[in-house]
């Protein structure tokens, strides 16, 4: 078995393991919606409806457990069924109110009321769904025991039996339910979910009753099983005093229905003469009807053992269909004389089976104003006779009972008192020879009278009495909403927040409903408020009542659990601890407890009883006033030894009845008081110092551990020990409470008698300040068992996780997001669902004393170890802060404010990670200061305790810093994600006189105050931060970040103005990079860097800035801005260096492709900053104040270019002067042209030849194209542009060509040529004026030409012409100075050509038109020899004579 929680049961004291203890009930299902249940209707073909005067049942229920409910690992572990039979006058309330959400082990329970079997299936492990159905059953009445369940390998069977009816259910057994035994989900379906597909009319599993003669039309009691061989049989009482056995054939086979009546034969007689009394011998009369059936299987037969009003017993064999032993009950009744003359009434007969002890009997006779439980165990003879051993006799002075169950050890039973209130107890019938009940302490109804200070409000002090957890259930609330609305439809599913709201609503409208003043006054409001209220919390009282009227108990044989099912709701019976058993022990109980259970010495034993005696003398004597009094001080954070002071002096003021003399008294007797008051204290004390394991072991099979770690996972296990926990942290305050009031009193008293010599001092500075912690910590176990959690909308969640995980606590199982259930839950429960369950289950199961294969279920030791280790978990004194971890990770900030808030002022254990929790409430509520006041405060703790380490601990394991850098660190990342900048800059401000000389940590902090600087706009402060940084490489990315940051605000002036010191080649490194790396257009890094320089005087660094950004604007950026851009960069460059000395007015050449014009990679694309290494080998170019004005005319050009033609605007940025010229020229652009060519001292021949084939084009072109002309001849400045009708565009464009060949002149007339080479080469004539003026220049260049294009005539005529100019003959048109004589100088004709020109026409003879030219040009080569001869004879004659 699981071991019990060492704490708690510990000292001398856990002697006491042993011992009988007290129960207590706790009550569930308060704050669960009503449950919802399908309803069916049974409908009994051939039923007549009932008969006026009919008997009817009063209300019963009962359960199933599986049989394998208490094995470790099965499907069906903690998982049972239980049922109720309503009334018809309270089923419909019921059916809409009813709450029945407590469950316990796995079993059925049900309920009937006459007409309606209310079936619910439950389980500790997993919440079922369609888990609850209702069967009314039409003209029909269930009978008492009309309902038995059973289970086989497949199916679950139900049998139910009414007054007309007999019926089977089958349903499917967990185990064919799932796909394996290994249960993970925290849902499941339950065996009713598909119960709506049953035939309740089928034939093979519904009959009605035959009309037999004999049979009791009003039996007062039934009975069924299922026999071995599947068939059902149910067993009903004969007027006759036999019984009555229907049987149905198996389900699954063919068979006919068959009825057997039992009855006393003469063999019978014969087979009983001798021993039985010779006033039962003959046939049965009416006397002999039974009261009480049970039944027995036992292999084939079946054993029916039937209690009758003749106060015998009798036992009977279905199989052999006799009678095998009858007993008289009285025998065993000490005074039996009345009840021997009258008929038995309320006589319960109980079975109880053990493999290995047999059957036990246990037969309850009833009689006047007491009744007694006769326990007896069957024994077989030979020849199959039967007798019964009397195992003992008990008696009881309760009157009415209402139930009783039987173990094979002990009885529990169930009792309403005299005053109408439930009793239970139960006792070992073996071992108990004193014959002490044990009781069961019931949870008390709430209190009738709230009382209302005059400081309160009415209304806030019902609904804290109305909704506080453990007093009132919902169905009772909503029962009482529904009559004080007086019918008022309402939408009664609420939820438990829903229904307060809704209940304060109605109370509140009514009371407006019967104002009927305009005006009075305060007190008349107050009195009319309280008036309604108290209406109804009455009434809510009233149905809290008569809801928790008990029906049955139901216990589980296999588990040892108890539960007691009531009208309303179902409850369950928990262990009590020794200490509370003793407290809440009755006095005559006390009397008569074993004092060698409560420790091995008789002495302290005696002394624990007697100071119990005393606390329970002090605790009756507490008024209301006192109790308030101290439940304040403790929740104002008041000392509680102050408060147990003044309640001594009150108690002693008001001692009418001498109470204090007989505690005195008590206190005398006393032996060692300090030892006796130490030894209660440590017994209540849960404070350890060792942890509990985090999780299963690793070592257990993967599938035992998520077995495991569904175990008492359902929110019924949870409210279960929660409540148990919330009793003991009660129970536990009022002593501690009593015990603080005790030692105040001895304190007083100062008598070292009752003390001891020397003893005063101790339990003044020891015990007392024990004692006040202990009174603390319960107090606040208590306050956390009635705190409710708050639901959390997702986006919260979200968040929170989002927090952790910057923490780094997501991994943490305590900090799991919550997934809310629709009922809500204390914070307890909470952690117990989310957290402290598996953990406790873990432990538990860690080093088990035996296989868990053989591990058994015993819920009073697995709820007492269980309750044991969450107190453990919960005690504020304990390392552990898990049950703090939960609230902070399900976002229930305002319970955790609360709960450190009162835990803050005396528990010394956990202060660091309460306050980092509590600012971390702080942050959320929006109280930052408060927080880092936390969060610094926490800093001292950081290596002291377990979560402060875990929270530091890195997730690579890997420890950079100091544990305390390490937590600076966490707090840091966690203001920065929840968007506090200004007290990240205080936190890492403060942290960095703890750093000390750690530089890694001094530049961690200082970084991190420049970002929150820099983000807030703080940029002198961000500077200051940045110049600080001891680690350069986080100082340049800080440097960085700081220019891009500053850019991107346009803050330029700061960021040229901060000094830099011992930083300034980095900036400009940092900027240029950006420059460098970015777009153009989009980011002004290089004016940045331009005002950077100037601002320093830098004009050189300046200069080149301006001309790279130039550079890269032509080559990059295509767009007309880009290149007016580019021309006012290459105007500052050149400003920048006139500012310069000229001897050092000059810039080095940008590299290219050094920098940003990397081999597959575009320069926009580099975000980093970083540069490549520039060639070694480049060539370094200097670029002086001429070549800069060369690049700005340049640029101008380009923008002029890009102004009249934007489709040259993509090509023109980048473009070089030889370019440019063509783009010029193809623009139309030509004293822009002839200017550039100018400047860079280029030829003009790409001018003049484009110019030549545009007069080409306008010649031959349209009126288009004279039209497009007028536009770029207007951008070319002509002499004078006549623009009349006998001008055209063609006119101007050959006068612009005119005065270009005028004005740009040139050797050997290079224009000229060109010109007409163009034109000749197009097949344009040639104009008069061109070839007039290029015969002044160069007649023979022109004959060349003619000769090139084979215009033939054409060089005859020039030939012609100029053999003519030679001679004499308008020589002035060819610019021939002197013609041919004697006294002028040489003239010449172009042999070469003119040979050329005869050879050509020479060449086709057959064409006489050229042989006309031929001969002409003979002709004049004719006359010309002559004439040349003639003068050549006259210099000749003039040389001799000058000779």
């Amino acid at each position: 078995m699981c071991p019990v929680g060492p704490r708690g049961c510990g000292g001398k004291m856990a002697a006491a393991g042993a011992m009988e203890r007290s129960f207590l009930e706790i009550s569930g299902a308060e704050r669960e919606r009503p449950r919802h249940f399908r309803e069916f209707t049974v409908y009994g073909v051939g039923t007549v409806n009932a008969v006026v005067g009919a008997v009817k049942y009063s209300e019963s229920a009962g359960g199933f457990y599986y049989l394998e409910s208490g094995k470790l690992f099965s499907v069906t572990r903690n998982r049972f069924i239980h049922c109720a039979l309503h009334l018809p006058s309270f089923c419909k309330y019921l059916l809409n109110f009813y709450m029945s959400g407590m469950v316990v082990d796995t079993g059925i329970k049900w309920k009937t009321s006459g007409d309606t079997l209310e079936l619910v299936e439950e389980s500790l492990d997993v919440n079922l769904l369609n888990n609850a159905v209702h069967l009314k059953f039409q003209n029909c009445s269930i009978l008492p025991g009309g309902v038995h369940v059973s289970e086989t390998q497949n199916h679950v069977i139900i049998l139910i039996v009414t007054n007309q009816t007999v019926h089977r259910l089958l349903l499917p057994h967990p185990s064919r339910m799932y796909r394996s035994e290994l249960v993970t989900e925290s849902q499941m379906q339950s065996i009713f979910t598909d119960i709506g597909r049953v035939d309740f009319r089928d034939p093979c599993n519904y009959q009605l009753i035959p009309t037999v003669p004999g049979l009791s039309p009003n039996s007062s009691t039934s009975a069924a099983w299922l026999s071995s061989d599947g068939e059902a049989l149910f067993a009903l009482p004969s007027a006759s005093g036999g019984i009555f056995v229907l049987k149905l054939p198996p389900h699954d086979l063919p068979g006919m229905v068959s009825v057997v009546e039992l009855k006393q034969s003469s063999v019978m007689q014969r087979l009983l003469i001798g021993w039985m009394p010779t006033a039962i011998r003959g046939d049965q009369g009416p006397s002999d009807r039974p009261l009480s059936l049970a039944v027995h299987c036992v292999e084939h037969d079946a054993f029916i053992f039937a209690l009758c009003q003749d106060h015998k017993l009798r036992m009977w064999s279905f199989k052999d269909q006799m009678c095998l032993m009858v007993a008289d009950m009285l025998e065993y009744v000490p005074v039996n004389k009345d009840l021997r003359l009258a008929a038995g009434t309320g006589h319960k007969l109980r079975l109880a089976y053990s493999p290995s002890l047999g059957l036990y009997l246990g037969v309850y006779m009833h009689a006047p104003k007491h009744g007694q439980f006769c326990i007896f165990q069957l024994v077989s003879t030979e020849n199959n006779r039967y007798s019964l051993d009397h195992i003992s006799s008990l008696f009881t002075s309760q009157e009415t009972l209402v139930d009783f169950a039987l173990t094979s050890t002990d009885i529990w039973a169930l009792w309403h008192d005299a005053e109408n209130q439930t009793v239970v107890k139960y006792i070992n019938f073996e071992h108990n020879v004193a014959g002490q009940w044990n009781p069961v302490f019931m949870q008390p109804l709430p209190e009738e009278e709230v009382i209302i200070r005059d400081d309160q409000d009415p209304r806030e002090v019902y609904l804290q009495s109305l909704f506080t957890p453990g007093r009132f259930i919902n169905a009772a609330l909503c029962k009482a909403l529904q009559i004080f609305c007086r019918g008022t439809e309402r939408n009664l599913d609420l939820s438990w927040s829903e229904l307060k709201k809704e209940v304060t609503l109605a109370v509140e409208s009514e009371l407006q409903g019967n104002v009927t003043e305009y005006e009075f006054s305060q007190e008349e409001f107050r009195n009319l408020q309280q008036e309604f209220w108290c209406k109804f919390y009455a009434c809510c009282l009233q149905y809290q009542e008569a809801l928790s009227r008990p029906l049955a108990l139901l216990l589980n044989p296999h588990t040892s659990m108890v539960c007691l099912l009531k009208k309303g709701y179902l409850s369950f019976l928990v262990p009590s601890s020794l200490v509370d058993h003793l407290y809440l022990l009755p006095d005559e109980n006390l009397l008569t407890e074993d004092e060698t259970a409560i420790s091995d010495d008789v002495d302290v034993a005696r002394d624990v009883i007697c100071l119990i005696k005393c606390l329970r003398l002090i605790g009756e004597s507490i008024t209301m006033d006192m109790s308030v009094m101290m439940e304040m001080s403790c929740y104002n954070l008041q000392s509680p030894e102050k408060a147990a002071e003044q309640i001594l002096e009150d108690m002693i003021t008001i001692d009418i009845e001498n109470v204090m003399e007989d505690i005195c008294s008590k206190l005398q007797e006393i032996r060692n008081p300090i030892h006796a008051i130490g030894l209660l204290i440590r017994e209540m004390d849960y404070e350890t110092e060792v942890e509990m394991e985090k999780g299963f072991n690793p070592a257990q099979p993967l599938n035992i551990r998520m077995n495991l770690s569904q175990l008492y996972g359902s929110g019924t296990a949870g409210h279960i020990v929660c409540r148990g926990v919330c009793k003991i942290a009660s129970t536990r305050f009022l002593i501690c409470r009593d015990l603080l009031i005790l030692q105040q009193l001895l304190l007083r008293l100062g008598d070292t008698v009752i003390l001891g010599a020397g003893q005063l001092f101790q339990a003044q500075q020891d015990l007392l300040h024990r004692t006040a912690p202990l009174l603390l910590s319960y107090h606040l176990i208590k306050w956390g068992s009635q705190c409710l959690a708050t639901d959390v909308p997702v986006d919260t969640l979200e968040s929170n996780l989002q927090h952790l995980s910057v923490l780094e606590l997501t991994d943490s199982s305590a900090l799991m997001a919550n997934k809310f259930v629709s009922s809500p839950q204390t914070i307890v429960e909470l952690f117990f669902q989310e957290v402290a369950r598996k953990h406790i289950i873990a432990h538990l199961f860690s080093q088990p004393k035996a296989p868990l294969s053989h591990t058994g279920m015993n819920w009073p030791e697995m709820v007492t170890a269980i309750t044991n280790y969450f107190l453990q978990l919960l005690w504020p004194s304990n390392p552990s802060c898990l049950f703090l971890e939960c609230l902070m990770g399900n976002c229930q900030y305002v319970q955790l404010q609360d709960y450190i808030q009162l835990l803050h002022p005396w528990c010394q254990v956990n202060v660091g990670s309460c306050r980092f929790m509590l600012g971390r409430c702080y942050l959320v509520t929006g109280e930052g200061q408060k927080a880092l006041e936390c969060f610094c405060q926490a800093a001292s703790e950081v290596g002291k305790e377990e979560f402060l380490d875990r929270l530091i601990r890195s997730e690579d394991g890997e420890i950079v810093s100091t544990p305390r850098m390490q937590y600076y660190d966490k707090v840091l990342r966690l203001l920065d994600v929840v968007g506090l900048p200004e007290l990240v800059i205080q936190l890492a401000t403060s942290a960095i006189t703890e750093a000390g000389d750690d530089w890694k940590s001094q530049a961690t902090l200082r970084t991190c105050i420049f970002k929150h600087h820099l983000d807030m706009g703080h940029n002198s402060q961000a500077y200051e931060a940045l110049t600080q940084i001891p680690d350069s490489s986080r100082q340049l990315d800080c440097l960085r970040q700081l220019v891009v940051v500053l850019c991107e605000r346009s803050q330029l002036q700061d960021l040229v103005e901060f000094p830099y010191v011992n930083l300034h080649n980095e900036v400009v490194g940092i900027i240029e990079s950006r420059a460098r790396a970015v777009d153009l257009m989009t980011h002004n890094y290089y004016e940045l860097l331009y005002a950077f320089h100037i601002y320093r005087h830098n004009y050189r660094k300046a200069g080149t800035v301006m001309f790279e950004y130039g550079m890269r604007l032509g080559r990059e950026v295509r767009t007309l801005r880009g290149l007016e851009k580019q021309g006012n960069c290459y105007l500052a460059a050149i400003n920048c260096l006139r500012l310069i000395r000229p001897e050092y007015a000059w810039i080095v050449q940008p590299a290219a492709g050094a920098v940003y014009d990397r081999p597959g990679a575009s320069p926009k694309r580099n975000h980093d900053g970083e540069c490549t290494t520039a060639p070694t080998n480049r060539q370094i170019e200097i670029l002086e104040l001429e070549d800069l004005e060369k690049e700005c005319s340049l640029a101008r050009i380009r923008l002029t270019l890009a102004q009249q033609d934007s489709s040259a605007i993509a090509v023109a940025g980048s473009s070089s002067a030889e370019e440019m010229v063509t783009l010029l020229v193809q623009a139309g652009l030509f004293d822009t042209a002839i200017s550039l060519c100018q400047t860079f001292k280029l030829p003009l021949t790409p001018v003049f030849e484009g110019l030549a084939f545009r007069c080409i084009k306008l010649q031959f072109g349209g009126e288009a194209a004279q039209a497009e002309a007028w536009a770029w001849l207007a951008a070319n400045q002509l002499s004078s542009v006549i623009t009349t009708k006998e001008s055209s565009a063609t006119d101007e464009a050959w006068r612009l060509l005119s005065t270009y060949l005028e004005r740009y002149k040139v050797q050997n007339n290079l224009y000229h040529h060109c010109v007409i080479n163009k034109l000749l080469s197009h097949g344009v004539p040639l104009p008069s004026w061109l070839i007039n003026s290029y015969k002044k220049v160069d007649a023979a260049e022109l004959l060349r030409l003619y000769l090139n294009y084979d215009l033939l005539e054409e060089a005859v005529d020039l030939v012609s012409e100029y053999v003519d100019a030679v001679l004499g003959k308008g020589h002035q048109y060819f610019g021939i100075e002197f013609p041919l004589s004697a006294t002028a100088p040489m003239v010449w004709l172009p042999y070469s050509s003119i040979d050329q020109l005869l050879q050509a026409l020479g060449e086709n003879s057959a064409n006489s038109h050229n042989i006309a030219l031929s001969q002409k040009i003979l002709d004049k080569l004719e006359d010309y020899q002559q004439k040349v001869d003639k003068a050549t004879r006259d210099l000749l004659y003039r040389r001799n004579l000058w000779s």
